[in-house]
């Protein structure tokens, strides 16, 4: 139990009616899981406002709102009005669960591409030195042997110091996190401070109704993280660094290729082999020495050179680290199934044109035999970006097969012949299976020595989606079957 007054200590309130001296038994924002005694925050959001619902909070037995606008309840129940409803539940969930990232090393990941490979990075090594890791990111939270599906990249602020309460409980001296441009904007991440903050790279991306107006914003948005840590670790090479950096309160040190980074990537190399891909480099300035990564690309050195930085801090011997990140890898990013073929599968979750652009830049660079793409494009989302995945896939595979990802409530015809649209600017082969199993198929049986089939899109996600429900379906298992099927 806390009073009202401790959970909005820090914030500038104005008590309408009532007392901050209200004893409070449970913190919620949604009313439909109110309890007698509990804080209901009303949160104004993209599309309900929590202040429509105070009435059904109090019904509920709750004894106090925070709200950001005058509401008409019974004389019984404390009203006190903020500034901003998000900031305030973070901030009351913060003092609510007794502020236990005060109690861990909080590692904040930012940027548009990279981090979730770069938590599950900085997470094993951590873990294999001994210091115990919980994480938050895209796919899942891990709290001790835990692990909890993701809903949102960055979750509500209370689901966060929830997390981070169990995390300390169970043991844990750091959480690595990947930190969302709208979570920083939705003020997801306020009330504590990160012990560090991370930024991987910025490119065009999440701008449009309901997300940034346009990348002016986002940029600040991703800058918010370097006024809320006390150490920022940031990709120099990125042309965009130093504008997500204006106003940072933290000491900055830098990693990248070019010269000037405070620890730099030289000599790299494409390792290539059958049914395997990965790259090597050496390491100048603050960190001396040789890395070796199963994955293949740049952006493999990149990912693993801001996971060194971020484990350097926490002084972990090389020889952990050179270890761990040899083969640290997160599930759907850059995944290679075993195959035991004269040639490679790689299944990863790129959904945008930018992210599948990079993606097939660096396999090409691997010179494979063909570079074939399996791809689909989510429904109920942006036309534009199925033209420009089809235009992409078209300029850099040797074969693209246009298939189904998740339609939602479109029909998967019309999506794959939007993404046709875009395929036929370009004189890449092509053609279209809609069942994603078969497409799949396809793939593996036609396939010759040292081909790369990359199956994209999907990465993680094990379901697909279809009118409203969720169905079963792993890229692994379609793979699997169709290696299978394949060899008969």
């Amino acid at each position: 139990m806390k009073l009202l007054k401790e959970l909005v200590e820090g914030l500038e309130v104005t008590c309408l009616q009532g007392s901050l001296d209200t004893k409070i038994e449970s913190l919620e924002y949604d009313s439909r899981k109110v309890t007698p005694g509990a804080l209901f925050v009303c949160i104004d959001g993209t599309e309900v406002d929590g202040h429509a619902y105070a009435g059904k909070a109090v019904e509920a037995g709750c004894v106090a709102l925070l709200v950001t606008k005058p509401v008409e309840v019974p004389q019984h129940v404390t009203v006190v009005l903020v500034k901003n409803g998000r900031q305030a539940l973070a901030y009351a969930s913060a003092a609510f669960f007794d502020h236990p990232a005060e109690k861990l090393k909080v590692i904040g990941v930012t940027g548009t591409k990279g981090k979730t490979t770069t938590t599950y990075m900085v997470r094993s090594v951590l873990e294999d030195a001994g210091i115990k890791t919980g994480l938050i990111g895209t796919i899942e939270a891990i709290i001790g042997e835990e692990h909890i599906p993701a809903k949102n990249t960055t979750p509500e602020s209370f689901v966060i110091q929830s997390y981070f309460a169990k995390m300390v409980a169970c043991g844990c001296k750091a959480v690595v996190m990947e930190v969302s441009s709208q979570g920083l904007m939705m003020h997801r991440t306020d009330g504590f401070t990160f012990e560090l903050g991370i930024f991987t790279n910025i490119e065009p991306d999440h701008i449009g109704p309901n997300e940034h107006k346009d990348f002016a914003e986002y940029m600040a948005c991703k800058g918010m993280l370097f006024k809320q840590c006390r150490y920022g670790i940031v990709n120099f090479d990125d042309p965009h660094t130093q504008e997500v950096l204006k106003g940072h309160t933290c000491e900055v040190l830098s990693y990248g290729f070019q010269e000037g980074a405070d620890i730099r990537a030289v000599n790299v190399s494409l390792e290539k082999k059958p049914g395997y891909l990965g790259v090597a480099y050496d390491t100048e300035g603050l960190v001396k020495d040789h890395f070796a990564i199963d994955m293949p690309g740049k952006f493999s050195v990149y990912n693993s050179l801001a996971a060194m930085s971020i484990c350097r801090h926490f002084h972990v011997d090389m020889d952990t680290m050179k270890k761990v990140l040899k083969t640290a890898k997160a599930r759907g990013r850059v995944e290679k199934v075993e195959t035991n073929r004269p040639f490679t599968v790689l299944l990863d979750y790129a959904h945008n044109a930018m992210a599948l652009n990079s993606l097939l830049s660096t396999l090409k660079e691997y010179e494979p035999g063909r570079l074939v793409c399996v791809f689909g494009c989510g429904g109920n989302r942006s036309k534009l970006r199925r033209y420009e995945m089809g235009e992409v896939s078209g300029k850099l595979a040797d074969l693209t097969i246009i298939t189904s990802d998740n339609p939602r409530f479109e029909e998967p015809q019309d999506i794959m012949a939007d993404i046709e649209i875009g395929m036929k600017k370009t004189d890449g082969a092509y053609c279209m299976i809609e069942n994603r199993g078969e497409a799949i198929l396809y793939a593996v049986s036609h396939a010759q020595a040292g081909d790369v089939i990359v199956v994209a899109g999907k990465g993680h996600e094990d379901y697909q989606e279809i009118k409203g429900v969720k169905y079963h379906m792993d890229d692994r298992e379609l793979i699997m079957d169709a290696l299978q099927n394949a060899g008969e």
